[in-house]
């Protein structure tokens, strides 16, 4: 059976598969999640509103690598540290890369690649590029649950992302 295209977008595509229906992304060479813990111990995250969950979404600091002419041949360690100091406006002495996987795979194509960033400094105030709205959160790594917890009584959503970040933020 071949590949069917059901609807191309500007920056994402409906495709049909043997079968199956999912989104493609396109114009990306990769996906990237840091987990930043600063020296003082807490984890740096980011919140922002998300259209299709009507809601703030509280994440970890991640983005699109090879998504603009500037960066079409950009390596995934160089988007992370670009797309940390874009929306958080820390810099990282270096980027570790963790692990790779689905963000779900029963309805998109898209791979994470997770870093770690090391040797963190505060250069600016962050908040993303000009199409983001993005508040930046450092939350002591012993409060980390209890301060989402919070965060949900509020009607925010987690990413699950978050959790992952928490194994392995230890």
């Amino acid at each position: 059976m071949a590949t069917e295209i059901l609807c191309d977008a500007k920056y994402l595509r409906l495709i049909r598969n043997e079968g199956w229906e999912f989104v493609q992304r396109k114009n990306v060479s990769g996906i990237v999640g840091i987990i930043a813990i600063t020296n003082d111990g807490k984890l740096v995250l980011v919140e922002q509103y998300r259209p299709p969950v009507g809601k703030n979404v509280i994440e970890i600091p991640a983005g699109l690598a090879g998504d603009s002419p500037t960066s079409r041949n950009e390596g995934l360690a160089l988007a992370a540290a670009r797309e940390l100091e874009e929306e958080t406006g820390y810099r990282a002495a270096r980027m570790i890369e963790l692990a790779t996987g689905t963000a779900s795979a029963g309805l998109c194509d898209e791979v994470i690649t997770l870093f770690r960033a090391e040797g963190v400094e505060k250069i600016s105030a962050g908040g993303g590029d000009d199409s983001e709205d993005i508040i930046v959160h450092e939350i002591s790594l012993d409060q980390v649950e209890h301060w989402l917890a919070k965060q949900t009584a509020q009607n925010k959503l987690v990413d699950l992302k978050v959790y992952s970040a928490l194994h392995f933020a230890c």
